[in-house]
């Protein structure tokens, strides 16, 4: 069973994560897989170093509004860009609403 785990921690730098990104529109909502190592980890936010098709970007996230989770070990497809991530530490999801522009 999988255990949330605090985005605060200081132990969880250095780790390989998954993360699925849903971005909620007024137009609809677009769903992203990206991968990549936690770069850094406070109370306001979670940073990760991209890495696979998304290398070279550093992605910034609300603690508050997502969670990550232990990872199972195994392979994890990216159906996006048919990546294989091979058995990360954390698996995590974000949902980010958008106002209108």
């Amino acid at each position: 069973m999988a255990t949330t785990k605090l985005l605060c921690d200081p132990r969880m730098i250095g780790k390989r994560a998954l993360i699925g990104v849903t971005r909620v529109t007024p137009r609809g909502a677009v769903i992203r897989q990206m991968f990549g190592t936690i770069a850094s980890v406070d109370a306001q936010n979670v940073e990760i170093d991209l890495e696979g098709a998304d290398a070279g970007q550093t992605l910034r996230l609300p603690s508050e509004q997502g969670s990550l989770k232990d990872a199972g070990p195994g392979d994890y497809l990216l159906w996006e860009t048919g990546e294989i991530l091979s058995d990360p530490d954390f698996v995590g999801a974000w949902t980010l609403h958008e106002a209108a522009a």
